[in-house]
Formats: C-alpha cells, structure tokens, sequence
C-alpha cells in the first residue's frame, strides 16, 4: 500500500509545487505528451538494450570524480540549484534577488512545463534503472524517488527548459548553455536514476512544452522584462557588447588555446589588463568562419592553435604604456632584440587601435596532431621584425610552405592577413569595423 501511496503523493507535491508559483498555463492547457512522444521502448528490444548499454556505460562514469561530483549536483531538486549550474556558461549569477526578472521568467516557466510531466510518469511507471537492477540508488537524492516512474525526467524538463529560456535571453551563450544543459540529461543516466531513452525523450518534451509558451503574452512580456534586465546588468558589470561574442572553443572544440596574454610570456612579460581568463572570444560570425577553416586543416592532419583572439581595449591601452617606458626591456632578448623600442611607435608595431579589439580578429598557428608540435613557421608568435612578415623568404622552403598552409586556409574561408605578421588574421566581413568593444576577457 505504502509503495503505491509514494508515487501519488510525489505527484500531488509536484502539482502543489507549479501552483506555489506562477504559472503561464494549467495542465489542461498545455500539451498531452501522451498523446505526443512515443511510449518508452519495450525490454527486449533493441532500444532497451541500448538504454541497458548507456546504464552500464553510466556507472562507470561514476569512478570520474569530477563527473560524478557534477551528477551530484544535477540531482539536486531545486530551482536554486538549477540555476546555480546554469550561472555558469549564462554568464551572470542567476538569483531571485540579483535578477529578478530573469529568474520569474525562468521559475514560472519551469513551473508550467514541470506539469507536463506528471500525467505520462503515472502512466506508463516505468521502472527507474536502478530499481530494475535491484541496486541501491547511486545519490541520495535519488533514493526518494525509487517508487515513482522515471519516463520522462523531470530534472531533464527542468534543465533543457531552463537552457531554451536563457538562450533566448543571452542568445550569445546558448552555445554553451545546451552544452551544460545536455550534461544535466547525462547526469541522470550516470546516476541510474532515468534511462537514456527517458532522458533522450524529456528534451523533445520540454521543447514541446517552449512552443507552448512562446503563445503565451504574459510569458512573452515577462521575457522582454527579462531581456531587458540582462542588457542592463551587461552594461553595468562592463561587458557592453559581449552578447555578440563567442567563447571560441565552444564553436571550434577542436581549438588549442595558448592565450599568451593572460600569462607573462610575452613581449610585456606581465599578465596583460583585461585578460580575466586564459580563454578566447570572437564575435559569432568569426567564429563560425573560424570552424571552417579548422574543418579544413583538420583533414590535413592539423589542429588550430589559438594566441590572441578578441583584445579589449584596456589591453591595447597597456600596451601603449609599456611601449611608452623605454627603460622596460625586460622581454627584449626573446620578442625585439634588434628594434629599438624607442621606435616600436614609429615602425608600427604598437599602435593606440587594434583590430583584436572590434572582435573578428584572430592570432594563430598550426598544430601538428602527427608530431604532437607545432608546425615550424621559421618564426615566433609576436616577433618584431621583418621575419615575421608572411612573404619573409630567408626561411626553408618547409617554413615558407607552412606559412602558405595557413594562410591559404584563411583566405578559402573570408578571412584577411596583414603584411607584418604571419600569424594574423582578420575577417573581411566583420560585423563591427568601427566598434572598438572595452569589456575584458572572462
């Protein structure tokens, strides 16, 4: 009696729980899922097996200590901690007080596709995983909720619901934000508690349940409210502009990063201003223009490797500092030793504007994935001197050849170089030729 008891009372909690808060729609008017995803596969079949796969592959992600530390925090029940992980790649703390508006538009959206879920869970009471294998739940968190079905998810509801709200509000970050939110889904098939088709499901349910919103005014007022809060709180955190841009890595993941600004090898020999994070930002369009370029050197057996990308101006101001105190020659042997830097100014070498600065600008080499080392260019990154010009021919032919590698997979994809320097690149359609942006590197 007990066990049958659990599942109803989970149920009615969930319901108490969307009506605690303001929701967009009631149950009634929103989407049967039922009636609109397919019933879970069937034991013997082949999707089965495949979920039985994904539950063994699952718990051995467990002895990852750092993966299962995250599957500990997905299964927390709380929009607070939802929230908290979802921080992270949205780019601003998220909380009822810091972000009000934000965080109603998401809560009451969570809310209202929370009740989705309640009517196909007592439905089809399909047998959470590790209950099927009689093992004793993984988290704690978990153990609760032994009795109640696991088709569909309701963290994954909450988290890919949560991801297609901030995306839409930061739609710079989305990228990143279904990134942590399909690793949401995935901590619940490591943590045993959901199978991989219930998860796999949820996330077309929870897009079912978007739709619905997006006809909704109230939800639609609330979101522009929303909106308009992040575009404020950028500002006043000096990040102006920053929903343009792109963490690099998130569109080209096959990227090495050697941000030598953020560290002190390089031709100031301290870490740069406005370098926050070793990480590279690019607007959207360069971005995307950048993917295929690696695409293309991937197949030649390289990997791009990434020195400088979007350089806010605080970092070109520092340089000119520098360049202005002659007596500092701290890194002269290793980037400048025969260039007075009395006259880096006048030869061009430091100037007040960088084109790193408007965003679609990019500093790089190849990587050999065959050597495991970079591709030997007969220079160095930064070098000041007529070596490093792109044409510089006192070099072998291998070194020139590499150089021509590069540049030409530049030039197939939109992008333009320069005549001083080798590894220097910049889109030809920039989407901001006369913007110079000021927000530092985080």
């Amino acid at each position: 009696m007990i066990k049958k008891i659990v599942p109803f009372l989970l149920s009615f909690l969930c319901i108490w729980n969307a009506q605690a808060q303001d929701t967009y729609f009631t149950t009634e008017e929103l989407p049967d899922l039922i009636k609109s995803l397919p019933a879970p596969p069937e034991k013997g079949s082949p999707a089965f097996k495949y979920d039985i796969q994904r539950y063994k592959w699952g718990k051995r992600q467990r002895n990852n200590p750092e993966r299962a530390a995250m599957a500990r925090r997905d299964a927390v029940w709380s929009y607070e901690a939802l929230l908290a992980e979802m921080s992270v790649p949205f780019g601003l703390t998220l909380s009822e007080t810091g972000t009000p508006e934000i965080w109603k538009v998401v809560v009451n959206s969570l809310a209202t596709t929370d009740q989705m879920r309640v009517a196909p869970k007592a439905y089809y009471h399909r047998t959470r995983p590790f209950v099927y294998f009689k093992e004793k739940a993984f988290l704690e968190d978990d153990a609760q909720f032994s009795g109640e079905g696991s088709y569909p998810s309701g963290h994954t509801m909450r988290s890919w619901t949560a991801a297609l709200v901030l995306a839409e509000i930061n739609p710079a970050a989305a990228d990143a934000i279904f990134a942590r939110a399909w690793e949401c889904g995935i901590s619940r098939v490591i943590s045993g508690a959901h199978w991989q088709s219930d998860v796999d499901v949820t996330r077309i349910g929870a897009s079912i349940g978007y739709s619905r919103l997006q006809t909704s005014g109230v939800f639609r007022a609330q979101m522009e409210k929303a909106r308009e809060e992040f575009r404020r709180l950028v500002k006043a955190d000096g990040q102006q502009g920053r929903e343009y841009f792109v963490s690099l890595t998130e569109v080209v993941p096959d990227a090495i990063l050697e941000i030598r600004y953020f560290s002190t090898y390089n031709f100031v020999g301290e870490r740069i201003d406005g370098y926050l994070a070793p990480t590279a930002l690019m607007t959207r369009e360069a971005a995307d223009s950048l993917k295929a370029v690696s695409d293309d050197v991937m197949r030649l057996g390289y990997r791009l490797k990434i020195y400088d990308a979007y350089r806010p101006q605080c970092a070109v101001d520092h340089f000119v500092r520098w360049a202005s105190d002659v007596a500092d020659t701290t890194m002269r042997r290793y980037f400048y030793p025969d260039v007075d830097k009395s006259r880096l100014f006048i030869e061009g070498y430091i100037a007040e504007h960088s084109g790193h600065t408007r965003g679609s600008t990019v500093d790089l080499t190849l990587f050999d994935m065959a050597t495991e080392k970079e591709v030997d260019m007969g220079g160095t990154f930064d070098w000041f001197g007529l070596e490093s010009h792109p044409d510089y021919r006192d070099i072998t032919e291998e070194q020139f050849a590499n150089r021509m590698i590069l540049r030409q997979a530049m030039l197939r994809h939109g992008f333009k170089p320069i005549d001083e320097e080798w590894w220097h690149f910049t889109l030809k359609k920039e989407p901001f030729p006369d913007t110079y942006f000021t927000f530092p590197v985080r």
